[in-house]
C-alpha cells in the first residue's frame, strides 16, 4: 500500500534519500525496508512505528515523535535527536556514535548493549532509562535530569559521579 507524504510515495523499500518529511504523521506509513538515510523528519511523527528495517544514517530526527519506537540495532550515528521524545522507545544494541541528545526525552527508553560513544546527552531526560551494558566512551552527559533513577551497569554510576564520565548533573534536591 502506498501512502503519499509532503509529495514522496511512502511504501515498502521505498528510496526516501533526502526526503524532507519534516512535521509528517508516519505512523500508518509502511516503512519496512525504506531509505531514509539524510531525510529531514523534524518533529515527524513515528510514535510506535518498528524502524528496525529503516535505514536512518545521518536522518535529522530533531523533536520527532518516537515513542515506543523500536529502534533495535539500527544504525544510528551522527543521526540529530535533539528535542525528540524517545520515551519508552527501545534503542536495544542501537550504534549511536556521536548522536546528538540534546533536551531529548529517554525516559523509560531502553538503550541497553547501545554504542553511546561520543554522543551528547545535555539537558536529557533519563528517568527510568536503561543504560545497562552501553559503551559510554566519551559520551557527555551534561544538566541530565532523572538520572538518579536511570539503570547503569555495575560500578558506571558512581564514575559519572565521581565525574570520570559525566561532567555536570542537574540535581534539584542539592542546595
Amino acid at each position: 500500500m502506498t501512502m503519499k507524504v509532503n509529495g514522496y510515495n511512502i511504501k515498502a523499500g521505498a528510496n526516501l534519500w533526502k526526503a524532507d518529511l519534516s512535521g509528517a504523521d508516519l505512523r500508518r506509513a509502511n516503512l519496512k525496508g525504506a531509505d531514509l538515510r539524510h531525510a529531514n523528519l523534524r518533529g515527524a511523527n513515528l510514535n510506535g512505528k518498528d524502524l528496525r528495517d529503516v535505514n536512518l544514517e545521518f536522518a535529522d530526527l530533531s523533536g520527532a515523535n518516537l515513542k515506543g519506537a523500536d529502534l533495535r540495532g539500527l544504525d544510528l550515528s551522527l543521526v540529530h535527536l535533539e528535542w525528540a521524545d524517545l520515551t519508552g522507545a527501545d534503542l536495544t544494541g542501537a550504534d549511536l556514535f556521536n548522536a546528538n541528545f540534546v533536551n531529548a526525552d529517554l525516559s523509560r527508553a531502553n538503550l541497553s548493549e547501545a554504542n553511546l560513544k561520543w554522543v551528547g546527552l545535555i539537558d536529557a531526560n533519563l528517568s527510568g532509562a536503561n543504560l545497562s551494558g552501553a559503551d559510554l566512551s566519551g559520551a557527555i552527559f551534561r544538566r541530565c535530569v532523572g538520572w538518579e533513577s536511570a539503570i547503569f551497569s555495575d560500578g558506571v554510576k558512581e564514575k559519572l559521579m565521581a565525574g570520570f564520565i559525566a561532567l555536570e548533573w542537574n540535581n534539584d534536591n542539592e542546595s
